[in-house]
């Protein structure tokens, strides 16, 4: 198998499947990256732009080409002497209409817990007296039944045997053998439906009773998305084979898991997977690292899919010195809560709005073990500790002692949630044991510390990315999946260091990412606003502007502070991209409006208001001068990020487009489909005749990628034996690091050469130029700043300028592009 030092990611679906993929195959062998990276494969429901939304574990999926072209695919690929890395769902399975087309759910909720799958999913079947509750219904079941909205029919399956169903508009139901009683095919008499529906393993309730109803674990709040239970050996094989037939058959090469934080034990599943593939396969899980929380040792993975990587990026190159004015600018906005009191109010929000039959089931075990307290204080306890929690899990795992880790973390939880409730400490302290119920056979206990584990991420994940980070403006560029808008006060070059330092020992093939398929915008987009954010007199103009329309608008600032924001980073957008970016980013937000019971007036007045600002007036042009006097430094931004991505310890990862400038939004609007074939052919004209003076940013980010990539993939070792050094320099505005690789000695003498690499990129630079436009003074914007390079002779990769090593001017080594990346 080939090492793997660069990926690229491509979103399949029914209208870019596998045979799509494999005729980009010779771009991705072109730009240099060891592999493709696919998501999800397997069948999921039709129509699905993502996959995540599995349907039928055993198949390849039809709508993506099948079995035999994904085989083409991989084979394909394999002869091009690429890899092939694919996404694994193993949390959830789609339970959509019409649910007959998942079959164990199928059986499940025909034949209830006397089904053969009844395990594969995680039901809490006492607290639904033996039933699963499905909240489907547009209203109460009474009045559905009485509007005549039930039928009764027949089902022919593929295997030609018919059974009676229950339809309900696309909904459709199974009838478990022997309950119809007198009822026959067309029946829609209210009476008649409800003594059938009465004698059900399901119990059909309103969308809206669903807190009280609904007791299935969900992927997050999805009531779609039902648990699936893959600590169970026989349900992992059930829900893998076709995966790891095809691993083993040399068409998958490693394996990204998505979402391992909703696992009853992530660790666990990790062992299964490394059991049942190939030695040394590599795996990557999607984890959101939070602060200074590190990826657990013990995990049989090569380390995370790169948010950490892009949270250190963005605070190694953030001017910490712009602080002060942006903050600001936010309170004039009319900023209402710092970003401890907002992130804990969205919390808040989501565990009361959101999660709330997750919240039942722990109150429920609660009860179950603690038969003597007052359920109503239980309930409030366990909020607070849902909301005290900072980390998506604390890694109890309930056959091990409890590690150093998770004991902080538990500690940290309970401590902060007894400060914000003092009264309720009685609760808490009773609650503690069963958080860590080691050795214990509670059953209740040991449920209450699972679902606690699971129930933390989709409080993190939907408290803060989804609606903390629609809601905290200060500077949008920060408020990134794995990211922390705090590192606009706290980040720097430090930040970056001690996490590549990290990842250089511990997780040296561990991912780096700077744009994926959930990222709020892509790295340019970012790039943009980073740049723009450090020329604070700009910054300060958009932010006066953009208040003084949004009065004229008759909406809030805080709201026009992230439309500005969003025009400044996406540039040229256009209404619809425009208008389901906001619409979704509000409703997120969960203010003013929201996806249920929204305000549709609101909504409309603020696309409206982005609609001016995007075509003409006040905010238009201060956004445009925004752009043209800082255009130096956004390509400083867009181009350093790109480097430190494909320099620093880790494997890069590409996601579709983003080898050139990509300016887009979260998703869809980040899987826009791309033109591979006019990227083919400016990477053949660079080949051809290098890089042309005065080419514009797009054409520079590609040569810069593709560069790099290919000499990574020449130079395998890269990814592991080398150690990592800062660089010196005698300004803020370099930001450097030297890689080495480690040479055996014996006697005192190296059995070979030391391969070195270093990076230097342009920090901070809209405070480094001035407004300036495209065209900075080098000379005296930095002056006589040095770098240090170790001794010997070095050679720039990107422009293939020779340097000597010792103190070298950056003026001189970043004056043709603002980056350089030199070897020894």
């Amino acid at each position: 198998m080939a090492v793997v030092t660069g990926t690229y990611r491509l979103q399949l679906h029914a209208g870019f499947g596998f045979d799509a993929a494999a005729r980009v195959l010779p771009f991705l062998d072109q730009i240099g990256v060891s592999h493709l990276y696919l998501s999800p494969i397997l069948q999921a429901v039709a129509g699905s732009m993502h996959g995540y939304d599995v349907l039928d574990h055993s198949r390849v999926s039809d709508d993506l080409g099948g079995h035999d072209a994904y085989v083409n695919l991989a084979t394909e690929a394999r002869d091009r002497g690429l890899g092939v890395i694919v996404d694994v769902v193993p949390n959830h399975m789609a339970f959509v209409a019409p649910e007959n087309l998942n079959r164990p759910l199928w059986d499940v909720l025909r034949d209830g817990r006397d089904a053969p799958t009844a395990d594969w999913f995680d039901v809490d079947w006492k607290a639904g007296g033996g039933r699963i509750g499905l909240p489907i219904l547009g209203d109460e079941l009474d009045v559905v039944l009485a509007a005549g909205e039930f039928q009764l029919d027949e089902l022919t399956n593929a295997d030609g045997r018919t059974e009676l169903v229950i339809r309900y508009h696309d909904h459709l139901l199974p009838v478990a053998l022997g309950t119809e009683g007198s009822a026959t095919v067309g029946e829609t008499d209210a009476t008649v439906i409800r003594a059938v529906l009465d004698r059900q393993h399901y119990r059909l309730a309103s969308w809206r009773e669903k807190d009280s109803v609904l007791n299935y674990r969900r992927f997050f709040e999805v009531d779609s998305l039902i648990a699936v239970r893959v600590e169970l050996e026989k349900v992992f094989l059930a829900t893998h084979q076709v995966l790891l037939d095809l691993h083993h058959a040399g068409l998958i090469d490693g394996f990204r898991i998505d979402h391992p934080d909703g696992l009853a034990d992530p660790g666990a599943y990790l062992e299964l997977l490394k059991k049942h593939t190939k030695r040394d396969t590599p795996v990557w899980v999607e984890k959101i690292l939070e602060g200074d929380e590190s990826l657990p040792a013990d995990w049989a993975c090569v380390g995370t899919t790169g948010y950490d990587g892009l949270r250190a990026i963005s605070a190694g190159l953030v001017d910490t010195a712009a602080a002060a004015d942006l903050t600001a600018a936010w309170d004039a906005a009319g900023a209402e809560h710092s970003l401890e009191e907002s992130s804990d109010l969205a919390k808040r929000h989501v565990v009361s709005l959101s999660l709330g039959p997750e919240v039942e089931r722990l109150v429920r075990r609660a009860r179950e073990a603690l038969p003597d307290l007052d359920p109503e204080r239980l309930r409030k306890a366990i909020v607070e500790l849902l909301v005290a929690g900072e980390v998506y899990r604390a890694y109890v795992r309930p056959d091990e002692a409890l590690s150093d880790e998770a004991r902080h973390r538990l500690t940290e939880a309970f401590t902060k949630a007894r400060v914000s409730r003092p009264d309720l400490e009685a609760e808490l302290f009773a609650l503690m044991p069963l958080t860590v119920p080691t050795g214990s056979d509670d059953a209740a206990a040991l449920d209450f510390s699972t679902r606690l584990q699971q129930t933390w991420g989709p409080v993190m994940a939907k408290g803060i990315e989804d609606t903390m980070f629609y809601r905290f403006h200060r500077l949008v560029a920060l408020n990134e999946v794995g990211g922390n808008p705090d590192d606009l006060d706290t980040g720097g070059p430090q930040l970056l260091h001690a996490w590549a330092e990290r990842q250089q020992k511990d997780w040296p093939l561990g991912m780096i990412a700077t744009s994926t398929h959930d990222t709020k915008r892509s790295e340019d987009v970012r790039a943009r606003i980073l740049a723009v954010a450090g020329d604070v007199g700009t910054w300060a103009a958009c932010s006066a502007a953009a208040r003084l329309a949004a009065e004229d608008a008759g909406i809030d600032p805080e709201a026009a502070h992230l439309v500005w924001q969003t025009l400044l980073g996406v540039g040229d957008i256009d209404h619809d991209r425009l208008d389901g970016y906001l619409r979704k980013a509000l409703r997120e937000a969960k203010r003013h409006t929201a996806w249920v019971d929204g305000d549709a007036d609101y909504e409309d007045r603020v696309v409206a208001f982005a609609d001016q600002a995007r075509t003409s007036g006040p905010l238009h042009d201060a956004l445009q001068r925004a752009v043209t006097t800082n255009e130096a430094a956004i390509r400083a931004v867009v181009l350093a990020q790109a480097t430190l991505k494909l320099t620093l310890p880790g494997v890069p990862d590409t996601y579709q487009g983003c080898s050139r400038l990509n300016l887009s939004l979260v998703d869809p609007d980040n899987r826009r489909p791309v033109d591979f074939g006019s990227i083919s052919s400016r990477l053949a004209a660079f080949d051809e005749s290098g890089l042309p003076v005065g080419a514009d940013l797009s054409d520079e980010k590609l040569y810069v990628t593709s560069k790099l990539l290919r000499f990574r993939r020449r130079t395998p070792r890269l990814q592991r034996d080398m150690t990592y050094t800062p660089l010196e320099s005698t300004t803020e505005h370099a930001l450097g690091f030297v890689r080495a690789t480690t040479v055996p000695a014996i006697g005192g003498f190296k059995l070979g050469r030391e391969n070195r690499l270093a990076t230097v990129v342009t920090r901070a630079p809209a405070r480094l130029y001035g407004p300036c436009g495209s065209t900075p003074d080098l000379a005296a914007a930095w002056g006589d700043a040095t770098v240090r390079l170790p001794e010997g002779e070095w050679v720039d990769l990107l422009t293939d300028s020779p340097v000597a090593g010792g103190d070298v001017r950056c003026a001189d080594l970043l004056g043709r592009l603002p980056v350089a990346v030199l070897v020894s």
